[in-house]
């Protein structure tokens, strides 16, 4: 398969999603529906979806087949960001109001619970006699994802947390629904138990690189292609990587200092994010970053061409994951 035909998948994803947000556009009532529509019209970058599609196409080229489970995917992710956004108190997404705002808290809370089960419903319509495996994947790794939305609310309230303790946190947060995509899709194509096994272990390793690449990005990355504001996380006070890296490297001063301003919430943000990041600067933890991310890319690397599969067939899943993880924005 070619990157042609990654496009063409593309295609296919996003008339697929837009076939059922016609039909969730006259579902009843419209006050529950209608925020669902607003939150998936959105955009995004399909990533999950698309690892399912991939997942899939490295063992059968009928991966139109794999589309229910796709969607499903990508509602269920979507229906985390809108409960998100409430616990955070996030006034945007992807450049336009968060449904909280553009409907109300309550509206999000509700829509976003319909979202789970809509999530469910087109995962049932998936026809494979690996649907109870899968189900329960899905429904382990929605488990899983709430554990690492509850830890991180927790560290919001510690001064320490480790490098060893936000890396368990995202694991859970953000890289079991990748490997998740990417498992359900070799299961639906016909894998191996240790082929899907392997595939897991690929997202996870993607998903974990993934989201230091967005540490890394929120400090040092540019405004313009980033696509949001640079320094929120400093701003927010946010446990990161740079920040359990820079805690665990710095001296008693530096620490001091770091816990001054992230201690600080009455700091001017400017000030207060110029003053870490050249404090993250001095400790070299935007290197460390990269340095780990690259570990976990070369490892995701590694699992796929240790994969027994036709070399031409891991090659779109191989540049995605080199686009994702070297991105800028």
């Amino acid at each position: 398969m070619d990157m042609n035909e990654l496009d063409h998948m593309q295609v296919k994803l996003e008339a697929a999603l837009r076939q059922r947000l016609s039909e969730w556009e006259q579902a009843h009532p419209g006050n529950l529906y209608q925020p669902v529509v607003y939150a998936l019209e959105g955009g995004g970058k399909r990533l999950r979806p698309l690892l399912v599609l991939l997942g899939y196409s490295l063992y059968a080229d009928t991966w139109e087949e794999a589309l229910p489970a796709a969607l499903a995917i990508e509602v269920f992710h979507n229906f985390t960001l809108l409960h998100d956004d409430i616990m955070d108190k996030a006034e945007l997404r992807r450049n336009r109001p968060a449904v909280h705002v553009r409907y109300s808290e309550n509206n999000a809370i509700l829509s976003g619970d319909v979202m789970a089960f809509l999530a469910y419903e087109l995962l049932l319509e998936t026809r494979s006699p690996r649907l109870p495996d899968i189900a329960a994947l899905f429904s382990r790794t929605a488990v899983e994802i709430c554990e690492g939305q509850q830890l991180d609310m927790d560290f919001e309230r510690r001064t320490a947390v480790t490098t060893g303790e936000y890396l368990e946190m995202i694991r859970l947060k953000t890289a079991v629904l990748l490997a998740c995509a990417l498992k359900t899709g070799a299961l639906l194509g016909g894998a191996t138990p240790h082929q899907a096994r392997q595939l897991y272990e690929t997202g996870i390793t993607v998903g974990l690189a993934f989201q230091l690449r967005d540490d890394f990005l929120d400090t040092f990355g540019e405004e313009v292609t980033f696509g949001k504001k640079i320094g929120g996380d400093i701003e927010a006070g946010k446990k990161t990587f740079l920040l359990t890296e820079a805690l665990r490297t710095a001296t008693p001063t530096q620490k001091a200092q770091l816990e001054g301003w992230l201690e600080n919430p009455s700091a001017p943000a400017e000030e207060k994010f110029r003053a870490v990041k050249t404090l993250f600067e001095q400790l070299g933890v935007g290197e460390t970053t990269l340095h780990r991310i690259a570990e976990y890319h070369a490892q995701a690397v590694d699992l796929l061409e240790s994969l027994e599969v036709p070399a031409e067939r891991k090659q779109p899943l191989l540049e995605l994951t080199g686009k994702l993880v070297l991105r800028r924005n």
